[in-house]
């Protein structure tokens, strides 16, 4: 969600005065860069989930504040849309049988969440995009009560100066204009969190971006919106124009979008927060009391409120992130480019994936990014979102190679040595690792099942919009069973 503010209208003054305070928390962050005050502690990590909110016919349950208050639990909050919430997972470490431990404690949590929910008509679903959701002329009806997520809309349809034209290319073409952000609020993700020392901090973030394309191949469960079948990943391409602050001729110059890969490899954590402060003009121009530098000074530690605040309107697919911990700073990779589910184990395994290669890819005296165009790394990602499973991807040392053969030949035993290098129990690992292999051996994601099943419903006769509210019924109760997705047979 990001930290709530206070007020949706804002002067000239005020983003004089946050410009200002921007670059001074870039400079209070240089300075304790070179001072090393950070956490020393690595492979620390964290989990957020965004979920929908159904009622009982499988349409969108516009009551996240009443779920909420029901599941009376701060770990969830609220999330753009009402028919959103997040849950937000205790960092720990992966090592023995913690990932194990994981699953079972996120199965109890969401079993007792969904439980509660249950009181209030709802039911939760961890999908990239659901699927029965229809446009809205008046998205803003469907946003959540925040002052957050108002000033968001209001400043990203400010900065246009005209409404949002969706226009998604796949299998039947998208194009629908919005008078708002709502599109946004149809897209939910996981996002997989590693706190690293500032000293490794680029080669984690470059070893991220470099795994992007592998992990939405892999990991893809969005292919559908408004009823239109369009990309395996959908969701990528749709926040990132329902976000977009540029008008087309900004576009036509190159100008950077706020949902961002990004543009080259990095040498530190400073990069990404510099070009924050550089490239992108501020939409929620709050300033604090704090005055970064005299708290620095002074030996406390500051927070970084406006620096932080800006970051968290910049939608990196691999975000920097600064935070502050028992009153001592430490900085976290946040990857964000999978979408929610589709079941808990399939998250666990998700997670297992992503920590495995990116832990082995960061040993390599010659890692694989300095052999690798930074384009390269971006087109992989962008052929994942489109195609998924069917991707074929460049690597170094291979050439052209298709997701599947990547992922069984390459990276599959590299995140082994990886979980292995964490102390990972063996027994565990193989337990994860074999549902992606599983997934490439049989070209079977959550978006292929849901393509599959929609077509399987439309062949019994069902028109689209039924269709798809029958699929998500029995991705209803295939989650429910706890088996990973690859194994969910198609009614």
């Amino acid at each position: 969600m990001g930290d709530e503010i206070t007020g949706t209208t804002f002067s000239r003054a005020d983003h004089a005065r946050y410009r200002a305070k921007v670059r001074r928390c870039l400079d209070t962050l240089e300075s304790m860069l070179a001072a090393g005050v950070f956490v020393e502690d690595e492979w620390r990590t964290g989990l957020e989930i965004e979920i929908h909110l159904v009622d009982g016919e499988r349409r969108p349950f516009l009551g996240n504040a009443e779920v909420l208050e029901r599941i009376a639990d701060p770990l969830y909050q609220t999330e753009l849309g009402r028919f959103t919430i997040e849950l937000n997972v205790e960092p720990r470490r992966i090592d023995g049988t913690s990932l194990e431990q994981l699953e079972s404690a996120l199965r109890r949590n969401l079993n007792r969440a969904r439980d509660r929910a249950g009181d209030a008509g709802a039911d939760l679903v961890i999908i990239g995009i659901l699927p029965t959701l229809a446009a809205e002329q008046e998205g803003r009806a469907w946003f959540s009560d925040s002052d957050r997520y108002r000033a968001l809309d209001d400043a990203v349809m400010a900065s246009r100066r005209e409404d949002i034209t969706l226009k998604i290319d796949g299998h039947e073409p998208l194009s629908e204009t919005m008078d708002s952000i709502f599109a946004e609020a149809a897209c939910t993700s996981t996002q997989f969190h590693l706190q690293v020392t500032p000293r490794r901090f680029a080669d984690y973030w470059n070893a991220a971006q470099l795994l992007a394309g592998p992990q939405v191949a892999m990991g893809a469960n969005s292919p559908y919106l408004f009823g239109h079948r369009l990309q395996a990943e959908t969701r990528i391409e749709a926040f990132l124009q329902s976000t977009d602050t540029r008008s087309p001729e900004l576009r036509n110059q190159g100008v950077r979008p706020r949902v961002f890969f990004g543009d080259q490899w990095i040498t530190s954590i400073f990069d990404l927060f510099e070009e924050n402060v550089r490239y992108f003009p501020a939409l929620l121009p709050v300033s604090s009391e704090e005055d970064p530098a005299e708290v620095f000074a002074s030996g406390g530690t500051p927070s970084l409120a406006e620096l932080r605040l800006h970051n968290g309107t910049i939608y990196r697919w691999n975000r920097p992130i600064y935070d502050v911990q028992d009153g001592r700073p430490h900085l976290r990779v946040e990857n964000r480019v999978l979408p929610a589910g589709p079941t808990v184990v399939d998250t666990i395994a998700n997670a297992a994936f992503f920590y495995g290669m990116i832990v082995e890819l960061v040993t390599d005296e010659r890692p694989l990014w300095s052999r690798m165009s930074f384009d390269a790394a971006r087109e992989n990602f962008e052929a994942a979102a489109r195609e998924g499973m069917s991707a074929r991807f460049y690597w170094p040392g291979i050439g052209e190679i298709s997701a599947d053969e990547l992922v069984l030949r390459k990276l599959l035993p590299m995140a082994a040595r990886g979980l292995d290098r964490l102390g990972v129990d063996g027994g565990t690992a193989g337990k994860y690792l074999d549902i992606i292999e599983s997934r490439a051996r049989l070209g079977r994601n959550g978006s292929t099942w849901q393509v599959a099943t929609v077509h399987a419903h439309e062949e019994r006769g069902h028109d689209r919009s039924e269709a798809l509210r029958l699929m998500l019924a029995d991705y209803m109760r295939a989650m429910h069973t706890g088996k990973p997705v690859h194994a969910w047979p198609v009614p």
